[in-house]
């Protein structure tokens, strides 16, 4: 018996399949470069998604207390604590109190502008840093002078109103002079974003401006800092819990410095599973890479493969060899797209970290590192599998005849369990450890159907080819033939090329959604105007002031104010389990309002609206996908805090709302006897018959007659957060263009693999005296109809997948981009072409006669 022989009869199969996969890796990584590079690639994707996720998290985290401004905040909505809620929190530690109002600032040459005001007191900020230019003490700073209160302003006021430091401004009745600007809030994120630029001021000087008035759309924020030996988790989760036995009704938002800001680590989470999923999608394209490639390894391995069962290997011998050498292939791509993916944090860090406005730490985090890597060895395993498998049941003779015909094999039931197996890992990987479980099984139900999809247009493809006449074009014909014919490039061009394309139409088409909604032209029935904090008492006189200073207008107004669900069916706000599409509105304070009439933009789909003259209990009415999230149902109690009040209200009616209209509406609208005696304001929209020429006066004039009423510009509001959308989208684009890449490398490694057939293709062809132009035009014409079928359906469905993630995520309209989806089409084609042509041109180069002489 050889020395081989011997060896495949020891039993240690596992160090023997090693050993062997090594000894045949020494002669390099031929063939294996895009197999590598896809592997590297997703992983990185991951990695570097999931190492600066976590950086941030750590961040947030060790920032909590500088975030939130103390280790508790407690936050009211149109009130002030009263005195012996402020004299509880005093007693627990130290209290710094703060109120955020927006108010509409008016420069000495008449310009206005909305601020987003902030009242502070001497204790400001408890913890961190307030960064001012020029640095003053926050006393000589906020003091009165000369008849006018001092303020710090952010930059971009000053650069809207042509101002410069010692510049004086009104806001309602007082007038402040700017003495620095702000250039860092240690406490700006846990605010959320706004609206104008801030403008920080002292608490006497905010009262002053006339504008706190019952009812105002005022933000009291009230943080405290705990003595140093009650300064732990215990101690901060015993003094909510007191502060909520103390004061049950109270209303308040409490946050404590483990949750600074809770909206933003839901949007870190939900924005890093979303860019997460992309690296999974590139992951994805990059495994039919790996398949292509472990393929044609095979195929060139088959003279080896027979010489090791010729001497005794069995197919589990040889099948564990070349899994070896997979596993071996996938550490080395995916360890390579850890080292990337753990540098990006200390690379953001490096590069960006005086203009980050959150807060990174970098480090490495083996937890996420560790999950990549599982990622990247899963993938390579569930694409690998199948063409690894077929060397098992191959005998000797047939391998050798393989260099000439290649025939298609089912692997074995043992394998197809094996390979089943680690997808269903795969699987549970993916669903189990996402934040939102459901859109990670919506991603893996997609992937499945569009590799499904993507497998039955090739098939359908090459049929249609089959069975189409013959030509008496010699091109077209031997084109046509090349698409069906036994070993084609079909199958490989599809399915890669195919969802590149899809994961592209998919990321144009919801960008420029999102342009569309957000930086193009308004609806044509959109507000032009939002006045809030408009007095009760003054409502009908500001209406009919409206009217006269804009007569062809349409005027809306409605009461409005301010409440937390604190209750629903009997259960605390807090145990509800919302889904994740409807728990925002439990999170924080809700507008609410009153009618008699059911309002515009409304329709009842469940129940009856009440009469104009109903009397009777407080009943509410619930935007429809809100009641479904959180399990309500008509005759449902509903229980809002509002002013420092439980008032409960019965569920009467279910709505749909249209909000692309941007007009007033309400998730929760209560009957008129809802808030009966209740101080609130009333919220106006003026909607102006055509363009926007007269926006400048009607700011103007009424500031000057109601300086109380805030101002609001529709465009403005809309081009604030177009630009947070803008910055997303390109977030997403970088990673997206991970799967592009990854797409582009799986064509050209399912090229190559094809190049040895073009090879003897291209060498037979001319030996018969076909021309090098002719059997370019064949090839050209190859690749551009395989290039076109592929590209129409990658458009059809990305543009379905855009679609619903607009329509059913975003709840947004949804309009085709035509110029978008030509634009993929193109590249699709230019690249398919290019790439096809490119290695043509390789094997019309060769020599027939080193050809033939191996034939």
């Amino acid at each position: 018996m050889s020395a081989v022989a011997e060896s495949f009869a020891k039993p240690n199969a596992v160090a023997l399949s090693l050993r062997y996969a090594l000894r045949e890796l020494r002669g390099g990584l031929r063939g294996f470069y895009v197999f590598i590079a896809c592997i590297a690639l997703g992983v990185m994707a991951i990695a570097g998604v999931g190492s600066v996720s976590a950086s941030l998290s750590d961040g947030l985290a060790r920032e909590g207390r500088t975030l939130l401004g103390g280790d508790v905040s407690f936050v009211l909505f149109q009130r002030e604590a009263k005195p012996e809620e402020v004299a509880f929190l005093r007693s627990r530690g130290t209290l710094s109190a703060a109120a955020t109002l927006r108010g509409m600032a008016r420069s000495a040459d008449g310009k206005l502008a909305l601020v987003e005001m902030k009242a502070v007191d001497n204790t400001y900020p408890m913890l961190g840093q307030l960064t001012l230019a020029p640095k003053l003490p926050m006393a000589d700073l906020l003091a009165e002078r000369d008849g006018a209160f001092g303020a710090a302003a952010d930059p971009t006021l000053l650069a809207r109103l042509s101002l410069k430091t010692g510049d004086r401004v009104t806001i309602g009745s007082a007038t402040f002079q700017i003495r620095s600007t702000v250039e860092a809030e240690p406490d700006k994120l846990a605010g959320g974003i706004g609206f104008g630029p801030r403008f920080l001021i002292s608490e006497a000087a905010l009262r002053a401006t006339g504008l706190i008035q019952p009812g105002s759309l005022v933000r009291w924020i009230y943080r405290v800092k705990l003595p140093e030996a009650a300064n732990n988790e215990r101690a901060t989760e015993a003094f909510i819990a007191d502060a909520r036995s103390a004061a049950p009704q109270a209303g308040w938002e409490i946050r404590s410095r483990s949750n600074a800001s809770p909206q933003l680590e839901r949007n870190i989470n939900r924005f890093t599973q979303f860019l997460t999923l992309v690296g999974l999608a590139a992951l994805l394209v990059g495994g039919v890479g790996v398949a292509n490639a472990v393929k044609s390894h095979i195929d060139r391995k088959l003279e080896v493969i027979a010489a090791f069962k010729a001497v005794g290997a069995t197919g589990l011998d040889v099948f564990g060899i070349y899994l070896a050498q997979v596993v071996l292939l996938a550490a080395i791509g995916s360890v390579i797209g850890l080292a990337l993916g753990a540098a990006m944090p200390f690379a953001i860090v490096g590069l960006f970290g005086k203009l980050l406005p959150l807060p990174v730490v970098p480090a490495v985090h083996t937890d996420e590192l560790a999950l990549s890597f599982l990622y990247g060895l899963l993938t390579a395993l569930a694409f690998g599998l199948w063409p690894l498998a077929r060397v098992h049941d191959v005998p000797v003779a047939a391998l050798f005849r393989d260099t000439i015909s290649s025939e298609w094999h089912r692997p074995r039931a043992s394998y197809l369990v094996f390979m089943a197996v680690v997808i269903a890992l795969l699987i549970v990987v993916v669903i189990g450890l996402s934040f939102d479980r459901r859109i990670a099984a919506v991603f893996v139900a997609s992937s499945v159907v569009v590799f499904a999809l993507l497998r039955g247009i090739a098939a359908l493809l090459m049929t249609i080819a089959r069975r189409l006449p013959r030509t008496r074009l010699p091109m077209l014909r031997l084109a046509i033939a090349n698409i069906h014919r036994p070993g084609a490039l079909t199958p490989s061009v599809v399915l890669s090329l195919g969802l590149g394309l899809a994961v592209l139409v998919t990321i144009t088409q919801i960008d420029g959604n999102l342009r569309r909604q957000f930086l193009a032209a308004l609806p044509d029935q959109a507000p032009s105007f939002f006045f809030i904090d408009i007095p009760s008492a003054q409502a009908e006189q500001f209406d009919g002031y409206l009217r006269q200073i804009a007569p062809g207008a349409r005027i809306e107004d409605v009461p409005m104010l301010r409440g937390r669900i604190v209750a629903a069916r009997g259960v605390r706000a807090e145990e509800l389990k919302p889904t994740t599409d409807s728990e925002w509105v439990l999170q924080s304070d809700r507008g609410l309002t009153y009618t008699a009439e059911l309002p515009k933009g409304s329709k009842v789909v469940e129940g009856e609206w009440w009469r104009t003259d109903y009397s009777g209990p407080p009943l509410v009415s619930l935007e429809k996908k809100i009641a479904d999230g959180l399990g309500l149902k008509l005759g449902d109690e509903v229980v809002v805090n509002v002013l420092g009040r439980d008032i409960p209200a019965k569920i009467s009616n279910l709505r749909t709302i249209d909000w692309q209209g941007l007009g007033i509406n309400f998730v929760l609208v209560f009957s008129p006897n809802a808030f009966k005696g209740a101080p609130h304001t009333h919220i106006a929209t003026l909607t102006e018959a055509g363009g926007k020429a007269g926006d400048g006066k009607i700011i103007k004039e009424v500031a000057d007659a109601y300086p109380m009423v805030t101002s609001v510009r529709v465009r403005e509001v809309m081009e604030t957060v177009g630009s947070v959308v803008t910055n997303l989208a390109l977030a997403i684009r970088g990673a997206s263009a991970v799967t592009l890449i990854s797409a582009i490398l799986v064509l050209g490694g399912a090229l190559a693999a094809g190049h040895r057939h073009r090879v003897y293709d291209a060498v037979i062809l001319k030996t018969l005296g076909a021309t090098r132009l002719r059997l370019l035009g064949a090839y050209a014409l190859e690749y551009l109809l395989i290039g076109l079928a592929t590209a129409v359906f990658g458009v059809i469905a990305g543009s379905i997948a855009a679609w619903l993630i607009v329509t059913r995520l975003m709840t947004l309209s949804f309009v085709w981009q035509a110029g978008s989806a030509a634009g993929v089409v193109a590249a699709a084609l230019v690249v398919t072409v290019g790439l096809g042509l490119a290695g043509t041109l390789l094997a019309l180069n060769k020599k027939p006669a080193t050809v033939l002489r191996n034939l």
